[in-house]
């Protein structure tokens, strides 16, 4: 398995965690299917990024798979008025990483980011590890201190 930047920047800061791969599926890269590859059992666990775009930049949101973005929400967290999704397009210019491939940890810049609240839910979440196939596993707590991220509440109930 290849290490990706997500994974050296982890070891780097001595923050613990496990990876799990899985073979992609190109016709469905939903991280409910991904949790269903994984077995499992509860997909509240396993969190997607998506990236936004605001008035004052570029803001990052992790939210559990199953659940969708709720963006008046995002925009309250981010202290915007409203944010957009940005274009898959943007995506990989943008974070150096690509859709159904996108970490929170290791973008090419440092972004806002929030967690949803839910993870504080949970010992350990699964993020993507910045390359499609592979998940990372690790603390919801020390992951959103080590990229400086906030929890808010942030998907559609």
């Amino acid at each position: 398995m290849t290490k990706t930047n997500a994974m050296r920047r982890l070891e780097e800061a001595g923050i613990p965690f496990s990876v799990e791969s899985y073979p992609v599926d190109e016709e469905d890269l939903s991280g409910v299917h991904t949790a269903e590859i994984l077995h499992i059992e509860d997909p509240g666990c396993m969190f997607k990024t998506l990236v936004t775009r605001g008035k004052g930049g570029y803001f990052v949101f992790c939210i559990p798979v199953a659940q969708e973005l709720d963006l008046k929400k995002c925009a309250s967290a981010a202290g915007e008025k409203s944010v957009e999704m940005i274009h898959v397009k943007e995506m990989l210019p943008l974070t150096g990483y690509i859709r159904g491939g996108c970490s929170p940890i290791g973008m090419k810049k440092a972004f806002p980011t929030y967690v949803d609240e839910t993870a504080i839910l949970y010992d350990e979440i699964y993020v993507s590890a910045g390359q499609r196939g592979l998940q990372l596993k690790l603390n919801p707590d020390q992951l959103v201190e080590f990229i400086g991220a906030k929890y808010a509440d942030l998907t559609r109930h």
